[in-house]
Order: structure tokens, then C-alpha cells, then sequence
């Protein structure tokens, strides 16, 4: 059986005028900066109108620890807000813009799959508005002007030993991860080493995310420790007086874009932090636009909840004051038998042993959310046509056993028909359920003790390991009087672990916290762990190999 792909369905789907999806939500043309037929910026000044207005309900998405077999967490995030919107729920779905780097690498696009798919798919994946080019510039700005300090006398006495600032790039680029540069002379700079982050770990997509107006980001972008000087003591960007050229240039990108679904359903897609290596969530902004305009928001998180849930809970939701009203976890068959042992090549077969073994994946997420997080919870099982009623009975009856029900959500193949089931059940479970909501740690205990909480609470790990010169760094920040920030641990997605292979629901290990690195403007602390590179590589075989373009402009290959 043949089905088509995900660019066949998008290309083949006929999109409403954006003034359309637009005039659904009430938006006045005065908010309305329209690119094109379907896509728009919608002006964040348009929350002044709804400031005495309640929210609507906040329903969150996440899932297991990704695998290779696939999860489709984004696609329920878009067939969930289809499903809701067709059985009467004015409905907005908040999703992150979809990074280059992956587009071209081997994890492909982020706008969901089959018939549960923003539009208009080919712009969202590449250029888009421009808003990550924009976050780019800003980045950049800031390396070139630090620069130039040093190289016009370093009134500042910057220790060029101590630069922490990089530049960056929005494409998987191994290449650039460490580089020596000013070479060439007195005329070209400071030979000092260097390096490229992707442009999704900078810390200006991640103020960019976390701002509530443009003051607030040029307030946050002032914050930024780009470097130290030869007394140990930070240099901001406020030092370098270029906040307010970083805050003009992000003027256009801080306006969260509007687009829609393959059933109409408005969509807002903004800011794209990475969930392993940033805090994986779309736009404050984007997201309290959204609770205003309509009775339910459905947004998502990203890769496993054990990252993408937990900092959208202890990051976003605690410097916003948003609180979600429950969570969907989705998981696949395929993937918990993956989890469990079983060869990609052998996941089509039933394997109750092997799901055995890999449902305890899903169950920790559950028991993080329900349990650590006090919320109540849903999962998603995204079937597949090789799933057996036995395997799919197993995963419901397990998590039964938590209080939790698990519902087939099929909205891949039958769009928000396929998701019907799912959308009744997150009702159900908002209106009858109290959340006793909480964070994960109290961001007034030490640094230490906020990683430890994450490991042990959210991984299941038996404690942290500080290597090499983290505890100084540690020490420093804290000293320094940044140690009541809340933490962004940077972690393989794969795994509850800080090592990629292994799956399930490990025990007996411990997390190693290699690095630390202050992302004050942000607001949070950032501890990087196991082998995460902040400049992901290119695979044997990128999707850019496949993706092409003919005469007429039409684009195939993006998956």
C-alpha cells in the first residue's frame, strides 16, 4: 500500500486567504502584517485589547524519549487542535519554527505529517519570515561589535581568554563547532579561538521565546555575559551599549507568525530554541496571544517531556506565569518495542515482551507529569497499520494502572476525524480533573541542588557527577549572585540518561554535568551534560541530498 508523502498532501491542500483565518480569531487588519496569501505577523500590541480578558485552556504536548521509529508529536499537536476545532472549540494551536539544520539534516521539518500539517509547508520549513535569519544577525551583531571593542584599545580590559559569546549559524555545521580566527595581521582583529553555535542555542532565540514586549527583550538582551574581563568580573552586552541595534533588529522577528492547518485551523508558529540543547518552546508571546484569541491552545514541547515538558514547566511556564490545564504524552507502539530491545527492522512484528520492557519509558514520563508535576495527564497512542489490538489493549491497560487513559489517536491518515476520540478525552480530563500544580525544584536552592532535582526526579538517575572545572564555574555564578535561576539542562533527547543508547527506563546510573554556561539575559542557567554539542554535524546521508526544486518553483524532497 502507497501512501502519499507529507509535501504531496501539503501541495495538493487548498489554504485559506490568511485575512480568513485572521478575521476567525477576531484579529483586526490594523495587528495584520500579511506575507503573501497564507502567512502573517500578527502585532504583539494586540494583548492590550484583551488584557481584562480570561485566558482559554492550555493543553500541552509532549511524548516518550524520541526514537528512529518515530513518535508524530508535532502531527498530534496539529490533528489534536483540528479534532478540537471540528467538534466546536474555537481552537489555536501554538507550535516552534522548524530549524534548517534538521530540515537539511536527518530529523526533516517540523510542521507536522499526513493530514494533521500546517501550511504553507515548503515556506515554514525554510526562509519562513525570516525570523531565524533575523535571530542570526543579532547574534552576530554582538560577536563583531565585541570584536571590534577589543580591537579599537579594549577600554573594557576583556579578557580574550574568556570570551563566552559565539557566533552562529542556523545549519548543522561540525566544521565551525571550534575555529581560531582574527588571523591575517593587526588590520584583521585578535587571533583568538572561536566557535559557531546553531542559531537555535543562541541565547537570542532563546530572549526572543521568553520576552513579553520590546522593552522586556532589549531589557533581557542588556543582560547578556559575553565575556569576562582580566578581574574575573562579566561583560555584558549593556557594556558594549549595542542592546537597542540587537532589539531594532529583532523589532519584525518578536511579531509571532500566523498560518494554519490543513483544515483551517489557525496556527501560530514562532521562535524555535532546540529541546536538547535550549528550551525547546514557541514564544511567550505567540502563546498568550493564542490563550486570548481562543478557548483552547493546544502547543507542544520538544522531544521527550523528560526535556521539552520539564523546561516548559520549570522555564517558561515559571518566567511567564503560564500554566498548562493538562498534558498529552504520545508514544507509538513501534517506539515503546524500540525502547524494549526490538531491531527497527522487526517492529512490524508483535512483541509483547519487548513492549513490556519498553513501556516503563512512557510510564516514567507519566508519573513525572501526574506525580512531580501535578498535572493532569492523556496519552496518545498514534497507531500505526502494523500495530495489533493486543499490543495497543497492553499499552491501555498499563496505563490504566496510573489513572491515566490511553486513547488511539489516528490523525496522520484521517485528519481531525482521526483525532475525535482524543479531543473528547482532553476535554473530559480539563473540566473533571484539579491540578495541583508545582515545579520540579524551588529556584531559590543552590545550583547544585536544582540539577539534582532534574536528574533525580525527572531522569530516575541516583545523582550528578560535577566534572572538571564545573564547580568553580558553579561557585563563580553564584558569587556573582545568579544562582536563584531556574536551570536548562542540555541532554541527548534519545535517552533518561546522558548517554543516547541507552533506552527505556534505565536505573543505577549517574548524569555528568560537564559545562555550565550562563544565559543571564534569558534568565536561566544552561548545563550541558554528557556528549551535547551546541553545533550539531551533518548525517552520512543529509535530507539534503533529496530535496530539489524544478522550473515552475515546486519543491520536492521535504519530509
Amino acid at each position: 500500500m502507497s501512501f502519499k508523502s507529507d509535501i504531496e498532501i501539503a501541495q495538493e491542500a487548498k489554504p485559506a486567504n490568511i485575512g480568513e483565518i485572521a478575521r476567525e480569531l477576531s484579529i483586526d487588519g490594523d495587528y495584520l502584517e500579511v506575507y503573501g496569501k497564507h502567512m502573517a505577523k500578527v502585532d504583539y500590541n494586540i494583548l492590550d485589547n484583551y488584557a481584562e480578558k480570561e485566558n482559554g485552556k492550555l493543553i500541552l504536548v509532549t511524548a516518550i524519549n524520541p526514537t528512529s521509529a518515530g513518535e508524530g508529536k508535532t502531527t498530534t499537536t496539529v490533528g489534536l487542535g483540528d479534532a478540537l476545532r471540528k467538534i466546536g472549540k474555537k481552537t489555536v494551536i501554538a507550535l516552534r519554527e522548524p530549524s534548517l539544520g534538521p530540515v537539511f539534516g536527518v530529523k526533516g521539518g517540523a510542521a507536522g505529517g499526513g493530514y494533521a500539517q500546517v501550511v504553507p509547508m515548503e515556506d515554514i520549513n525554510l526562509h519562513f519570515t525570516g525570523d531565524i535569519h533575523a535571530v542570526t544577525t543579532a547574534n552576530n551583531l554582538i560577536a563583531a561589535i565585541l570584536d571590534n571593542h577589543i580591537q579599537q584599545g579594549n577600554a573594557l580590559n576583556i579578557d580574550v581568554r574568556r570570551i563566552i559569546w559565539k557566533r552562529c549559524l542556523d545549519m548543522n555545521d561540525r566544521q565551525l563547532r571550534f575555529v581560531v580566527d582574527g588571523l591575517g595581521g593587526k588590520a584583521n582583529g585578535t587571533p583568538r579561538e572561536d566557535g559557531f553555535d546553531i542559531t537555535v542555542a543562541s541565547e537570542i532565540m532563546a530572549i526572543l521565546c521568553l520576552s513579553n514586549d520590546l522593552l522586556d527583550l532589549k531589557e533581557k538582551v542588556s543582560k547578556v555575559i559575553v565575556a569576562y574581563d582580566f578581574e574575573g568580573k562579566p561583560v555584558t552586552v549593556a557594556d558594549l551599549k549595542v542592546q537597542g541595534a540587537v532589539a531594532a533588529l529583532l523589532k519584525n522577528a518578536l511579531k509571532p507568525n500566523l498560518v494554519q492547518t490543513l483544515e483551517h485551523t489557525p496556527a501560530f508558529i514562532h521562535g524555535g530554541p532546540f529541546a536538547n540543547i535550549a528550551h525547546g518552546c514557541n514564544s511567550v508571546m505567540a502563546t498568550k496571544i493564542a490563550l486570548k484569541l481562543g478557548e483552547y491552545t493546544v502547543t507542544e514541547a520538544g522531544f521527550g517531556a523528560d526535556l521539552g515538558a520539564e523546561k516548559f514547566i520549570d522555564i517558561k511556564c515559571r518566567l511567564s506565569g503560564l500554566r498548562p490545564d493538562a498534558v498529552v504524552i504520545v508514544a507509538t507502539a513501534r517506539a515503546l518495542k524500540l525502547h524494549g530491545g526490538v531491531e527497527k527492522s522487526a517492529l512490524s512484528t508483535e512483541n509483547i515482551e519487548a513492549l513490556e520492557k519498553g513501556i516503563e519509558n512512557l510510564l516514567k514520563h507519566v508519573e513525572n507529569i501526574t506525580g512531580v508535576f501535578g498535572l493532569p495527564a492523556v496519552v496518545a497512542i498514534n497507531r500505526f497499520p502494523t500495530d495489533t489490538l493486543t499490543e495497543l489493549k497492553y499499552i491501555e491497560d498499563r496505563c490504566k494502572e496510573l489513572n491515566v487513559n490511553a486513547i488511539l489517536s489516528e490523525v496522520w491518515a484521517k485528519g481531525s476525524e482521526g483525532g475525535i476520540e482524543l479531543a473528547k478525552e482532553v476535554i473530559k480530563v480539563v473540566e473533571n480533573n484539579e491540578s495541583n500544580f508545582r515545579f520540579a525544584y524551588d529556584k531559590d536552592l543552590p545550583i547544585r541542588e536544582k540539577i539534582e532535582a532534574i536528574a533525580k526526579k525527572i531522569y530516575g538517575a541516583d545523582g550528578v557527577d560535577f566534572v572538571g572545572n564545573v564547580g568553580k564555574q558553579i561557585d563563580e555564578l553564584e558569587a556573582l549572585g545568579y544562582g536563584d535561576l531556574p536551570i536548562c539542562m542540555a541532554k541527548t533527547q534519545y535517552s533518561l540518561t546522558d548517554e543516547p543508547k541507552k533506552l527505556g527506563r534505565p536505573s543505577g546510573f549517574r548524569v555528568s554535568v560537564r559545562n555550565i554556561k550562563p544565559s543571564i539575559g534569558a534568565g536561566f542557567i544552561v548545563a550541558l551534560t554528557g556528549e551535547i554539542m551546541t553545533m550539531p554535524g551533518l548525517p552520512k546521508a543529509p535530507a539534503a541530498e533529496v530535496i530539489d526544486v524544478d522550473r515552475t518553483g515546486k519543491i520536492s524532497g521535504l519530509f
